[in-house]
């Protein structure tokens, strides 16, 4: 159906070609809706996700077309533009709304992106990331039409092959593949200038919630963040696999929180800037009974802080602690010796002698476990290999809960109980 050649510009065609088209639209997609998805076949699932994946961005392509030429309608119904209508008649939020009047002005200018999207080849979003890109370069004294209209191309071009990230990215270094000569010292520049400005805008805050968690809130550079986020995954994905393995699921952002704790919990302090004439410390301060007897609460720092006191133990295995033990009277009876973590090499003996986490159900290799002290440092125990064992986080949590015991199996496994 050629709706150009079937409409009438003076109103008197008797059949609406555009009425039709879209009656056919809607009759397709309501057959299509009162089909359940459960009975279809996974070849039929895949080919309709991937037909509506381009149908979407031509749908987008038209509605843009629609919203560009869309001035007539503010006039005619009072509003103060396209948007404004949008908003008052259907719905549509204020942001949103001009945020399309916008890409649909941006997508005009853009011939090649405009057919990409009729095509189905370039989604909304990707048209999105590819008009703010060139619109940035045309902004460039530097960039010509003809740089304009290459880096067109090519970022079109790469739209066909990269998410709407990697696309962004890519629209970042264009120039240099459009002439290499003449941007590459350019380009060096822009992220250096990129660089400075993460700099500048790089913050940490946190908020105690007062049920025993803190939020955290940070911004950091884009390197800083991939590369945590790197580190995270590493320690958070053999987490799933493992929970997967064992018919349990775990929220995956759970682990990235957990992964995140293990990794400021088992810093090396040794790495840490001294002040004051000593390494950063954490104080850990209770009663000598709750001490022995595994009761009570313990004061964190010297801020009033409460953990528990397994939850005391626990750090003394992975941080660098000082145990202010008190007397009946609060007077300090024992500043302790310094609990510190294991050293490499002794992982690296206990990795060889253990082969992975020492709880009896457990297979976690030996890369995801954490040296524990068999005899804690409230009952004289030491770092060394003959006191140790590895155990996987999970593991090491539960062996220092009050609710749990455990035994030493004939083995050398440990056996992990709750108790009665």
């Amino acid at each position: 159906m050629s709706l150009g050649r079937d409409i009438d510009p003076w109103g008197t065609n008797p059949g609406d070609a555009i009425d039709a088209a879209l009656q056919a639209i809607e009759t397709a997609l309501a057959e299509l809706l009162s089909s359940d998805p459960a009975y279809w076949h996974t070849s039929q699932k895949k080919d309709l996700l991937e037909r509506l994946e381009k149908l979407q961005a031509q749908q987008a392509a038209l509605q843009l077309r629609v919203l560009a030429e869309a001035g007539d309608i503010a006039e005619e119904t009072g509003a103060k533009d396209a948007s404004g209508w949008l908003r008052t008649e259907l719905l549509v939020d204020k942001g949103v709304a001009r945020s399309q009047i916008k890409l649909a002005t941006s997508v005009a200018k853009y011939e090649l992106v405009a057919a990409g999207l009729a095509e189905g080849v370039v989604s909304q979003d990707k048209a999105r990331v590819l008009t703010q890109a060139l619109d940035n370069l045309a902004t460039d004294p530097a960039v010509s039409a003809e740089d304009l209209a290459l880096a067109e191309k090519l970022l079109v071009d790469h739209a066909t092959q990269l998410t709407a990230n990697q696309l962004k990215i890519a629209g970042r270094r264009i120039l240099v593949e459009v002439d290499p000569e003449r941007f590459e010292a350019a380009e060096a520049k822009a992220l250096q200038r990129e660089e400075e400005h993460a700099a500048r805008r790089t913050f940490f805050s946190s908020r105690d919630n007062g049920d025993g968690t803190i939020d955290l809130h940070a911004r950091v550079s884009r390197a800083v963040g991939m590369r945590l986020r790197t580190i995270l995954d590493s320690l958070a994905q053999p987490r799933k696999w493992s929970a997967e393995d064992k018919g349990r699921k775990a929220p995956y952002d759970r682990l990235l929180g957990q992964a995140f704790a293990r990794v400021v919990e088992t810093y090396d302090v040794d790495l840490l800037p001294r002040h004051g004439g000593h390494a950063t410390t954490v104080f850990i301060t209770m009663s000598v009974e709750d001490l022995r007897n595994d009761l009570g609460t313990a004061a964190l720092g010297f801020d009033g802080e409460k953990i528990t006191a397994a939850e005391a133990r626990r750090l003394a295995c992975n941080a660098d602690l000082v145990p202010a033990v008190l007397g009946t009277n609060s007077e300090v009876l024992d500043l302790g010796r310094t609990a510190r973590l294991a050293h490499p090499i002794q992982h690296r003996a206990l990795r060889l002698r253990d082969q992975g986490c020492q709880a009896e159900d457990c297979d976690a290799p030996a890369a995801w476990t954490e040296a524990h002290h068999l005899t804690p440092w409230s009952e004289g125990g030491v770092t060394n290999l003959a006191n140790m064992v590895l155990l996987c986080p999970s593991d090491h949590r539960r062996i220092h809960d009050a609710d749990y015991a455990y035994e030493r199996l004939p083995d050398g496994r440990i056996r992990v109980f709750r108790r009665t």
